[in-house]
């Protein structure tokens, strides 16, 4: 389980993290919303563990942020706000429990654990190319049995031409499909630009082509 943990207490998180270390967890811990907004731009965790005070806004913010690009993505919030209207609005943001401090190390665990089986598919989708794998479910990018990190946008376009193996995608195509699933303005311009850094970040893989004057395409190479 990999966890996003969002507390700028050093006692707090010092503790959290050696437990649930300790229970074989990956913890990533960070101290303001500027920073874990940073680290979610790359590859997502399994769930996120969240203060809402902080030293530049509130753990709600983020919240609601998440819920809306990464709708399966469990979402706890840890907080010393424990009053009946916190805790309505921290649902209301999207949170999926509540839990104020001070707090028992074995039932955050418990509701952690809880929260991953319940946003845990019993089969997720797994999409492979080359060295390419690509699972759904997890949002998560491997290559040559290494994880790697992709922005949004270059993760969107890797999905795009996974689903699509074996087809030629034009240009206007992947602009349109990106500009519809990003809610965003994408030019010809930043398509080639998240092409090139998609390819770098992979390794320069010989399965994502081409098709010169025309678009991509994401196929095996030959044997």
């Amino acid at each position: 389980m990999t966890i996003l943990f969002l507390e700028d207490d050093d006692a707090i998180a010092g503790a959290v993290c050696d437990f649930l270390a300790g229970r074989g967890c990956r913890v990533a811990r960070y101290t303001t919303l500027a920073a874990a907004r940073q680290a979610l731009a790359g590859a997502l965790p399994d769930l996120a563990l969240l203060d809402r005070n902080l030293p530049d806004g509130d753990g709600a913010d983020l919240c609601r942020a998440l819920r809306a690009r990464c709708p399966r993505m469990p979402v706890l919030l840890l907080t010393v706000r424990g009053d009946t209207p916190d805790v309505l609005e921290g649902f209301g943001c999207g949170a999926d429990d509540y839990v104020t401090k001070p707090f028992d190390l074995e039932v955050l665990y418990s509701r952690l654990q809880a929260l991953w089986r319940r946003s845990r598919p019993e089969t997720g989708p797994l999409l492979r190319c080359g060295p390419i794998t690509l699972d759904e479910a997890r949002q998560a990018v491997c290559c040559r049995g290494q994880a790697v990190a992709l922005g949004a946008l270059e993760y969107q376009l890797l999905l795009l031409l996974l689903r699509n193996q074996g087809r030629t995608l034009t240009r206007r195509q992947l602009l349109d499909e990106l500009w519809d699933r990003n809610g965003r303005f994408v030019n010809d311009n930043t398509l080639t630009v998240t092409m090139k850094r998609l390819r770098e970040k992979l390794g320069q893989p010989g399965c994502l082509k081409t098709v010169r004057s025309f678009g991509y395409r994401m196929e095996e190479d030959a044997p």
